[in-house]
């Protein structure tokens, strides 16, 4: 297997990147009674930054003489990612402790930078209580575990039942097929011009986003024995799936359906999304992850009291209906440990703090997070917290996950390109889909595909 690359683009993204991790921290944990903790803070995401204050405090009460030196990355998923690598590429800055995205966990334990945990959780008498298919989100490829699941979630359609009304269409709203969806997006078009349709993550800015919570949740629900990007431990070229999920890009974007392409090309277009355009009327349909009522709660960024009475959720059809009716994608993040952790029973409990049943139950209402321990999801608060939590966790048994594999940051790239220049008509989603295989056969090698 190649060894994993990072989106890097040379020397000078390198060099600015680090740079901009120097205003976080310029060298490694001062002792082993220091432990350092990194993880991402942005845009409407800060509900992770309030949690690792409070599992500071606390930490700190519970061990006295250890300090907890907390590094909040200012960054977007991918440019959070790179940073993440670039602090991890040397002892003096790498964390005690790393937010890390379950996709990336494989990738990154083969890279060297994450710690086996087997011993740690052999000890931890609530390591039964979380699921096992979450476990397994944490494993490497050697099956040793290297992270400890926090949450995962599924992705799905969320509606204005307001401008719906309005616009004539049916409230509850039930898409069967993609045709159903770009119908009921041209109607709201004709019939409220000031409002924007539909949106749908599309192009490099929105990094994982675009290509987990857009493409992904269309081609892996395309028609067709094609519609994977990975099989049999080959990547899938020359799909027909591939072309048409690309077509359904064109259609929104360049159809007038979606955001203008400037405006979804802004890196800061999710958090416009969650704190304004929902809130505020401005966006009907938005294909988006359960998590995303998470801004609206209380405890959240933008604090929203009628959203479950104004916004409904949808799955995301199939291409034509087809069988199980219906796709969702999958993904989650954990609390990993680094290599080089001077005191990884320490950077272990840090963790322990965060992951117990209260910490994890109150992470996953506010963060509105399908559990994954059975503790959590079986409590009387966690349900009676979020009306969509029974929708969203109703999507677990059709979803689909993406293909932790070392390359994949590689080929995840080259879906953004290939969305972003058909979203912007640079080319048909042929050219674009034929520039993609190209793409591919240059990162993993020709042997390593497969037609599609």
């Amino acid at each position: 297997m190649k060894r994993r690359t990072r989106i890097l683009a040379g020397l000078a993204a390198v060099a600015v990147a680090a740079a901009g991790l120097a205003g976080c921290s310029s060298s490694g944990s001062a002792s082993s009674d220091t432990i350092k903790i990194a993880y991402q803070k942005f845009g409407a995401f800060q509900q992770l930054d309030a949690q690792m204050q409070v599992v500071k405090k606390q930490y700190e009460k519970d061990n006295p003489g250890k300090k907890v030196e907390l590094v909040p990355i200012q960054a977007q998923e991918n440019d959070y990612y790179t940073k993440l690598a670039l602090m991890n590429k040397a002892p003096a800055t790498a964390p005690d402790v790393m937010y890390e995205d379950t996709f990336l966990v494989k990738a990154d334990a083969e890279a060297g930078y994450l710690l086996p945990l087997d011993q740690y959780t052999a000890k931890w008498d609530e390591w039964d209580q979380f699921f096992d298919n979450a476990k397994q989100a944490g494993q490497g490829d050697d099956g040793k575990v290297y992270g400890i699941p926090m949450g995962t979630d599924t992705r799905a359609l969320w509606y204005n039942k307001d401008i719906f009304a309005k616009a004539g269409l049916p409230v509850p709203w039930k898409p069967k097929t993609w045709d159903d969806v770009l119908s009921a997006a041209k109607t709201i078009k004709e019939q409220q011009p000031d409002v924007i349709p539909f949106n749908i993550y599309s192009g490099k800015p929105q990094g994982e986003a675009s290509t987990m919570q857009g493409f992904e949740m269309l081609l892996y629900g395309a028609d067709g024995s094609g519609n994977t990007l990975y099989k049999d431990k080959k990547w899938v070229t020359g799909s027909k799936q591939f072309q048409d999920s690309l077509q359904f890009i064109k259609d929104v974007y360049q159809g007038g359906l979606g955001p203008t392409p400037q405006r979804a090309l802004d890196t800061n277009i999710g958090t416009t999304i969650a704190q304004t355009w929902l809130p505020k009327g401005k966006l009907a349909i938005d294909l988006d992850g359960s998590w995303q009522s998470g801004t609206w709660l209380k405890s959240g960024t933008a604090p929203w009291a009628d959203w479950d009475k104004v916004m409904g959720q949808a799955p995301m059809p199939t291409q034509n209906g087809q069988a199980p009716g219906y796709n969702s994608m999958s993904g989650g993040w954990t609390l990993a440990v680094g290599k080089n952790s001077k005191n990884p029973q320490a950077a272990f409990d840090f963790i322990t703090t965060f992951l117990n049943k209260e910490g994890s139950l109150k992470y996953d209402i506010e963060n509105s997070q399908i559990a994954v321990r059975k503790d959590v999801a079986e409590d009387p608060s966690y349900d009676a917290s979020n009306p969509t939590f029974k929708f969203f966790s109703g999507l677990v048994e059709n979803t689909n996950f993406r293909p932790a594999t070392s390359d994949y940051s590689q080929v995840s790239n080259a879906i953004q390109v290939a969305m972003e220049s058909v979203m912007t008509g640079q080319q048909s989603p042929a050219q674009a889909a034929k520039a993609y295989d190209d793409a591919v056969v240059g990162v993993v090698g020709k042997e390593n595909t497969v037609s599609g």
